[in-house]
C-alpha cells in the first residue's frame, strides 16, 4: 500500500514588482496557513518519508514548513524543477519514479496539473476545485510507485484551509 498526498502551494505574494513567477514568495496567509495544513495531516498521523516539491520557491517553502512541523529533515526535499507548472503527465512519471523504500510520499506543485492529476489518479473523484495549500490524500493498494496509473487512486481525503480551520474551530 503507498499513500500519496499532493499538495499545492501556498498563497503567494503578488506585491513585488519585477520577481519572476519562479521567484514569487508566500504570502502572509501561506506562511499561517502551511503550518495549520501541516498539523491537519498530524491530526490525522501522516508521516511521511519522502517529500517532493517544485524548485518554485513558493512550493518549495510550503514543503519546508509541512516538513518542519511533520518532523521530516528539511534537507531531504527532494526539489525536481520539471513540477514547476508540470502536466498531470509530468506528475504521474514523477510518482512513478519515487524511491521505492517510501510509502508515503508528499509532492508539492501547482495548478491546473495537481487538480487534474488528481482527478486522474483516481477514478471519478470529481473535484471541481483545488484552491492554495489543497491536499489529497490519496492511496494505491499497489506495492510499487512504478505501478500507478491513471485511475489507480483512491482520494481517502481532500483538505483545504477552510476546512482545516472550521475543523480547528469546531
Amino acid at each position: 500500500m503507498k499513500q500519496l498526498l499532493l499538495v499545492r502551494h501556498g498563497k503567494s505574494d503578488w506585491d513585488l514588482p519585477g520577481l519572476s513567477d519562479h521567484d514569487r514568495v508566500l504570502n502572509e496567509r501561506g506562511l499561517r496557513d502551511a503550518p495549520r495544513m501541516a498539523a491537519a495531516l498530524e491530526r490525522r498521523g501522516v508521516k511521511p518519508d519522502g517529500i517532493v516539491t517544485s524548485s518554485a520557491v513558493r512550493a518549495a517553502t510550503t514543503a519546508s514548513l509541512v516538513a518542519r512541523h511533520l518532523s521530516f529533515p528539511e534537507d531531504s526535499i527532494q526539489q525536481i524543477p520539471a513540477l514547476y507548472l508540470a502536466s498531470p503527465g509530468t506528475i504521474l512519471r514523477t510518482v512513478q519514479g519515487l524511491d521505492e523504500s517510501k510509502e508515503v510520499v508528499l509532492i508539492f506543485g501547482h495548478n491546473p496539473g495537481m487538480h487534474e492529476a488528481v482527478n486522474l489518479l483516481c477514478e471519478a473523484p470529481g473535484l471541481e476545485d483545488f484552491p492554495t495549500l489543497a491536499t489529497a490524500i490519496l492511496e494505491f493498494d499497489l506495492d510499487h510507485w512504478g505501478e500507478v496509473d491513471w485511475g489507480a487512486g483512491l482520494l481517502i481525503e481532500f483538505l483545504t484551509p477552510r476546512s482545516v480551520a472550521a475543523e480547528v474551530a469546531g
